[in-house]
């Protein structure tokens, strides 16, 4: 065939075509061609055992918090390499790092698929994307791509869709992205206006390393307190259920330098929380306390470290015997719970009660009170009870355990590592020498470059603190026998006292008229 016949027979073939595409547009026009797509369509929903779910990023003009949560699920790392596996070992993940996140996602790439598994369930998503048709002139302008995810599952499994999977999707969705976000740390300044349009708290990044598994306290310790964490933050169903607000309180204390502090801060890196650190005297009143509680967002830990400096907490013991003393009750020298603060002071016990477990306590969700004390014996027993500082933490010094971690946290030593004598005279000595976990920590860093003098220097300064608590010991008891002494010669005067004639007189208050007359004078 000649080359100028074949360009013939191909204008021809184009010619017919146009032809009859021009025929079946005149024959089946668009509208009957679209009810004719629908129809095929339906037709193979119905005969088919799968269903179909389309889940678009915009909804009419509403951003689709659902899609987001989807996409968000199906690009974390976890799911990626864990629960979910794509349908053909060739399946393209996008790779994403958006700002404030300290972690890589991944995404599924246009047009492709991925597989999941629940509660025994495979399903499949497809992450469906169109160009958009040109738009007309608009307000508010549209992507140019159509995004969307197409969930299949089969029909005998729909019911599991709608009741538990997309919760679950939205759930998992929320504590990734509670995990991916960099945790703030929050403080209050003086003079902030609290109107409705502006922020009165302060935020940096909060960075501290510090975690349950570097913490020095003892194992079994530290697994309730992961546990009464972790019940906390799955308990929204039991707080409604039970009509309380979803809220807890802990109150650590103990010594300076142990760990209270680090104690805090493991707590948010294990729950992903942001931390208000709350500085008391910069509040002004009850009022401004109030405001700044509302300003606090969900999913947070409030701290008050160090309450018994913060405010005066004078105990009802007192207050009562100051009345007594008096002979009267003055309402204006108490506050609302009946304890006393002292003149000056800008926010009342009342308030910080209110605060934790009043009425305004519960403007929110999922927040945890921390109040940290060096004297608890200084805290009223209203601010102690159930309900506003529902756990109790005593930090104490280090014990042998807690010894045993901070060798592997500073020295990289295994207990196995460490010569057996030396670990067993440690175990001997470190309750006695009642030393701190930041004073074992200062003498690990000053040797960290050589392990084998830092483990020697540390027993050397527990065999010292060990001799002189002896001592002050010895001393201690031998006042203690001096106060018996005293005691006694008291005991001896005044049963002297009474066997005199005028004994019960003197001891009981009363006196000779003269001399009364005398004093008075005086």
């Amino acid at each position: 065939m000649k080359m100028s016949d074949y360009w013939t027979t191909m204008a021809s073939l184009v010619g017919m075509l146009a032809f009859c595409q021009t025929i079946l547009q005149l024959v089946f026009p668009p509208e009957l061609r679209l009810a004719l797509i629908h129809l095929l369509t339906r037709m193979r929903h119905v005969f088919s055992s799968h269903t179909y779910f389309d889940i678009t990023e915009i909804d009419g003009v509403n951003t689709n918090e659902l899609y987001n949560a989807v996409s968000l699920y199906l690009s974390s790392s976890v799911t990626v390499n864990g629960a979910v596996s794509s349908t053909s070992n060739n399946t393209r993940l996008s790779l994403t790092r958006v700002p404030n996140s300290s972690s890589v996602t991944f995404g599924l790439s246009n047009n492709d698929r991925i597989t999941d598994v629940f509660n025994g369930v495979t399903v499949l998503w497809e992450h469906v994307v169109v160009q958009r048709q040109v738009q007309s002139f608009s307000w508010r302008p549209m992507p140019e791509e159509k995004r969307g995810f197409t969930l299949q599952i089969s029909k005998r499994d729909k019911a599991l869709v709608l009741d538990s999977y997309l919760d679950h999707i939205v759930g998992k969705a929320e504590e990734i992205r509670r995990r991916n976000e960099e945790r703030l740390l929050y403080t209050n300044s003086r003079g902030v206006s609290l109107d409705s349009r502006t922020h009165p708290w302060d935020s940096v990044r909060f960075k501290h390393p510090s975690t349950f598994e570097t913490l020095a306290m003892d194992p079994e310790r530290k697994k309730r307190i992961m546990e009464d964490l972790r019940e906390f933050a799955n308990g929204q169903g039991f707080y409604q259920k039970t009509g309380r607000a979803w809220k807890r309180g802990y109150l650590l204390y103990g010594p300076p330098g142990t760990g209270k502090s680090s104690l805090i801060a493991a707590m948010a890196n294990y729950l992903g929380y942001d931390i208000y650190d709350l500085e008391l005297t910069e509040v002004q009143n009850n009022s401004e306390l109030r405001k700044l509680l509302m300003k606090t967002s969900s999913k947070s830990i409030i701290v008050i470290e160090d309450i018994d400096c913060s405010i005066s907490l004078t105990k009802r013991e007192k207050v009562k015997r100051k009345n007594n003393n008096n002979g009267c009750y003055d309402p204006d020298l108490t506050n609302g719970s009946g304890l006393m603060d002292e003149p000056g002071s800008s926010v009342t016990l009342s308030g910080l009660l209110n605060f934790t477990d009043g009425l305004w306590s519960c403007c929110g969700s999922e927040r945890i009170f921390v109040f940290t004390t060096n004297h608890i014996e200084k805290l009223d027993s209203a601010l102690l009870r159930s309900g506003r500082m529902d756990m109790h933490i005593h930090m104490g010094f280090c014990r042998f355990q807690a010894l045993k971690i901070l060798l592997k946290n500073y020295l990289r030593m295994e207990e196995g590592e460490v010569d057996g004598v030396v670990l067993k005279e440690m175990e001997e000595c470190v309750e006695d020498a009642e030393i701190t976990p930041a004073d074992v920590s200062e003498v690990l860093i000053r040797n960290r470059s050589d392990a084998e003098k830092a483990v020697r220097e540390l027993l050397c300064v527990l065999k010292e603190r060990v001799v002189r608590r002896r001592k002050s010991g010895g001393v201690k008891k031998k006042k203690e026998e001096g106060e018996e002494d005293e005691e006694e010669g008291e005991e001896e005067q005044e049963k002297r006292a009474l066997d005199s004639p005028n004994g019960n007189r003197e001891f009981f208050g009363f006196e000779d008229e003269k001399d009364g007359d005398e004093d008075a004078d005086k």
